[in-house]
């Protein structure tokens, strides 16, 4: 059993992943600010809520798009399984085939989800990642990454709208009934969220012409279960796609 934790700029995700099947998932939000001790202390609890308090952990693996935290998860993660984490790096091998500009700038969490996809489902891909940011890779029927988009997150647009904004309030994720809006709250849910799934079916298009074959799309991340289903093409949602990733890369590196 793997203690593995994928670490964005708004959340923690982390679970106990053996042979490809996770135990647990569990969500914390992303502090800059809290100790090793800290953490430690909250993934212990909510590994023991999860009725795991009385498995042994083979080791672990930390993915992280959040420098400043490194070294206090690593310690933390210690303290939980009492191993040092691998952290997904330069020097670690995933195996994967990167063509892009500059392999080294691709952010760990992006290479993880690649690994990931690659052995769950058929080439060529479409990974989504719904969090901090909303990210679409492309991966060629060769098995090839090809690169990808970054747009602004759902939730960081909508932040960034009712702040700005004076009359606009902060609204539910909820799908709308309707595209036309007839309300304030309305109108925003269906620019965010509709929004949000139009872009995405639209960069699905763009993507497909630049790929041979016909894609499988692929969505991950805590915000795509709001959008996703609002979206006409067929997207397979995979929640716990990362963690199953890091286990891959785990083992690629310690067996």
């Amino acid at each position: 059993m793997i203690l593995a934790l994928d670490v964005g700029n708004t959340n923690i995700v982390f679970g106990a992943v053996n042979g490809g099947k996770t135990s647990f998932l569990s969500r914390i939000h992303t502090d800059r600010n809290k100790t090793e001790d800290e953490y430690a202390v909250i993934m212990k609890t909510l590994i023991e809520i999860n009725g795991m308090k009385k498995i042994t952990f083979d080791g672990a693996i930390i993915s992280s798009v959040v420098p400043q935290l490194n070294e206090v998860l690593k310690k933390a993660v210690k303290m939980v399984c009492s191993h040092d984490p691998l952290l997904v790096g330069p020097g670690i091998k995933t195996g994967l085939n990167i063509r892009i500009d500059n392999p080294a700038t691709l952010g760990s969490d992006l290479v993880v989800g690649a690994v990931a996809a690659l052995a769950a489902y058929s080439k060529p891909l479409i990974i989504i990642d719904m969090g901090t940011a909303t990210t679409m890779v492309a991966i060629d029927k060769n098995g090839v990454y090809r690169g990808g988009i970054i747009a602004p997150g759902v939730r960081v647009a909508l932040d960034s709208l009712t702040h700005n904004a004076a009359q606009l309030q902060g609204i539910s994720l909820d799908t709308p009934k309707k595209a036309i809006g007839t309300n304030t709250a309305d109108c925003l849910r269906s620019g965010i969220v509709l929004g949000n799934a139009a872009m995405i079916d639209g960069m699905i298009d763009r993507m497909k012409d630049e790929l041979e074959g016909e894609p499988t799309v692929i969505a991950t991340g805590g915000l795509s279960p709001k959008i996703i289903p609002n979206c006409r093409h067929k997207i397979i949602l995979d929640d716990d796609l990362l963690i199953k990733g890091l286990e891959i890369i785990y083992r690629k590196n310690v067996l």
